[in-house]
């Protein structure tokens, strides 16, 4: 199931997207109109459930269909404000740096990372598909973009056996990891460069795992005005999803929510010769197998 958080008339809804249609389902409006007084009221709610979640959607979405009565509960994809699928996560964004050995080379690594690379970006960073982003001139010349699989988590796990990983996650979609590489250097750690607003675009659909069963494996590519700079898979990371959850939840508690960037590959701006960061007006597209695209233009 493809789920995305959205706006409408200042009110933040989330639900399906409708089959065969630029549109979407509000699922606690339909649960309303059909009597469901239990049913999660925030999407961060109903991840918590897990696919115990989904399944109260299909049936749900099958009986509107069924009765068409339920209409005023399916909008357009013109006429909401597309949200991240996690509008806010619990905690800072969890990300994995040089996930990826070719990342690792391009940024002047010689070898591979022996243990996880972790750092977080701040919750404000959080947006959205299709949103206009700033270029933050203001404070960077550098700025730099980074596409990745992200990990959304379902349930509360500490010390998580790397065998059961995937029993705590919900789903995944798509992050743009942007980074301003100048902070970054000058601050001589990863917090600050990494967390100018809404510097961590995420969606369009946060897709459940039910139909992504190995994220190990997922063509990712990053496109910068329709040039293609990324262009990988996430076979390619060092450490595997299920690794990082067990990693990271031996010291840090993981809740319904929490969102995971997994690691960029080569191919980001610094990385090439030489660098190439972005400007304004510049577009970045980023697509995954099996989720979709994010799309971002900077002004």
């Amino acid at each position: 199931m493809k789920l995305l958080s959205f706006q409408l008339e200042g009110q933040i809804l989330y639900g399906p997207k409708v089959k065969r249609e630029e549109a979407v389902w509000d699922a606690f409006g339909l649960a309303t109109h059909y009597g469901e007084t239990r049913f999660p009221k925030t999407i961060i709610e109903g991840v918590s459930l897990g696919l115990d979640f989904v399944e109260l959607i299909r049936k749900l979405v099958t009986r509107a269909e069924k009765e068409g009565d339920a209409g005023e509960y399916k909008y357009s994809f013109s006429s909401i404000e597309w949200l991240a699928p996690i509008p806010r996560t619990p905690k800072n964004v969890i990300c994995v740096g040089k996930n990826y050995f070719d990342h690792a080379t391009e940024m002047g690594d010689e070898a591979a990372p022996e243990k996880l690379m972790i750092f977080t970006k701040s919750p404000t960073t959080i947006t959205a598909d299709e949103q206009q982003l700033p270029i933050h001139s203001e404070v960077t010349e550098n700025l730099d973009y980074e596409g990745e699989l992200a990990v959304v988590i379902s349930k509360k796990g500490h010390n998580i056996p790397k065998q059961l990983a995937y029993d705590y996650i919900f789903g995944y979609t798509i992050a743009n990891d942007i980074t301003a590489r100048d902070i970054q250097k000058a601050h001589g750690q990863f917090f600050l460069g990494k967390s100018l607003n809404a510097s961590c675009p995420m969606g369009p659909y946060l897709v459940t795992k039910d139909e992504l069963p190995n994220p190990n494996n997922l063509s990712i590519v990053t496109k910068v005005n329709d040039e293609i700079r990324q262009n990988s898979n996430t076979d390619a990371m060092m450490f595997k999803v299920d690794e990082i959850i067990a990693e990271v939840s031996r010291f840090v508690t993981l809740e319904p929510g929490d969102v995971i960037l997994t690691g960029t590959p080569a191919g980001v701006g610094k990385g090439l010769n030489p660098p190439v960061y972005l400007k304004e007006g510049d577009t970045v597209n980023i697509s995954i197998e099996g989720i979709g695209t994010l799309s971002n233009r900077f002004v």
